[in-house]
């Protein structure tokens, strides 16, 4: 009878919501599918390349990475077809004020430099440390990838690495910390940019972790932080630039700009209708309650951003070592607030010459309570003539 009523229940849901669930999906993929198609097709004044690039993102919830994680499944890298990897973390630390208040570099980004560089270059045999690995990637040409810059902030962490042949057209990279937590300004929340330009194009890529919580008023406190953080990041001029080369201060100056990272946005709905939605798995449906949408349409904090469509299963919040949604059971712990799955970690983009090729969340991950996150973009870069040598055929 319970199974009965249920049903009935969800059928309630679900009746009013198809005509919603079919306007946001036609508002989702008029707005979204396909997007950046025009700008690779433009025409520019000087020659253009295209290239591959991948960005990830994952809370990896305080967690040290064990010894033998393997991450290329995330970074997709046996298919050995991308040319950039940009590689954001949130949480690599725990948030307690010792890592708060202390320094702000720790082993934790070695540890996991070294466990992307394993990745990227496929290592094998005894781990070794970072510059003892580098140096017998060297000794043996096996480096198919090389460093370029990486930046840590509390927890939040980002890592660039390019194709060997690619590096040397990489120039002017930096990294340009923002503190949103305690106070406004220390860094257990904010955002960790790094910026670099390839060939003639400049690119941004900005790895947030944003006010968490899902009472009333979190959401607005989430605006607040992108805001902030779009506002105050800057780059300062690199000494080693030409004097005539013009460069890019703020995030908003940069030619193709990607934000990353665990943007804590949540599902808006009553705690009884969403977990008969996700127990039926009707994801499109709890999409439409979903708080950052509305961010992306005209007038919201993220207004001129780009999202793919959001195909798959929420990336929070799950127990430790299991694909069971952390959240509690009518008659449990009342300490523990109830956490709706939700997608807090997300992707999103703005600027011409980028194409989305690939959004969606990897599974296999369960050392956190959140999954990680993937994108893959078609870039477009402008090159003087005669400049590039390219390390992988142009995309058509």
């Amino acid at each position: 009878m319970g199974e009965e009523k249920q049903s009935s229940k969800l059928s309630e849901i679900l009746r009013p919501g198809r005509v919603a669930g079919k306007l946001l999906r036609r508002r989702l993929v008029s707005e979204f599918a396909g997007v950046g198609e025009d700008a690779l097709h433009e025409s520019y004044q000087s020659d253009t390349v295209n290239y591959r690039m991948f960005a990830g993102t994952w809370n990896v919830a305080g967690v040290a990475p064990p010894d033998d994680l393997d991450l290329e499944d995330w970074l997709d890298a046996k298919a050995n077809s991308y040319d950039i990897y940009v590689v954001g973390l949130q949480e690599i630390v725990p948030l307690n004020a010792r890592n708060v208040l202390g320094p702000t570099k720790s082993s934790a980004a070695m540890k996991w430099n070294s466990l992307i560089g394993d990745a990227l270059n496929m290592s094998t045999g005894r781990r070794r440390d970072g510059e003892e690995e580098a140096q017998a990637q060297r000794l043996h040409g096996q480096q198919r990838f090389r460093f370029v810059v990486s930046e840590q902030m509390v927890g939040i962490f980002v890592s660039v690495w390019a194709r060997s042949g690619l590096r040397r057209h990489v120039r002017h990279a930096a990294a340009s910390c923002v503190g949103a937590g305690v106070l406004g300004r220390l860094g257990n929340k904010g955002a960790v940019t790094v910026r670099f330009l390839l060939h003639g194009t400049s690119f941004c890529f900005v790895c947030c972790h944003l006010a968490s919580g899902g009472k009333d008023g979190d959401a607005q406190l989430r605006n607040a932080d992108a805001a902030d953080i779009l506002a105050r990041t800057t780059f300062r001029r690199p000494a080693t630039a030409p004097p005539a080369e013009e460069l890019p201060r703020k995030i908003l100056d940069h030619d193709r700009v990607v934000l990353l990272g665990d943007l804590n946005y949540r599902i808006a709905m009553d705690d009884g209708e969403a977990r008969l939605l996700v127990q039926a798995k009707k994801w499109s449906m709890l999409l439409e309650n979903d708080e950052l949408l509305p961010e992306l349409s005209d007038g919201g904090c993220f207004d001129g951003w780009r999202e793919g469509l959001v195909t798959f299963s929420p990336t929070y919040k799950y127990h430790l070592n299991s694909d069971a949604f952390c959240w509690r059971v009518d008659g449990g712990d009342k300490q523990q607030p109830r956490r709706a799955p939700a997608w807090c970690d997300r992707i999103l983009w703005r600027g011409k010459g980028l194409r989305q090729v690939r959004y969606d969340r990897c599974g296999g991950y369960r050392i956190s309570d959140h999954r990680p996150v993937r994108a893959v973009f078609h870039a477009v870069c402008e090159v003087a003539g005669g400049d590039v040598q390219r390390s992988t055929p142009a995309l058509a």
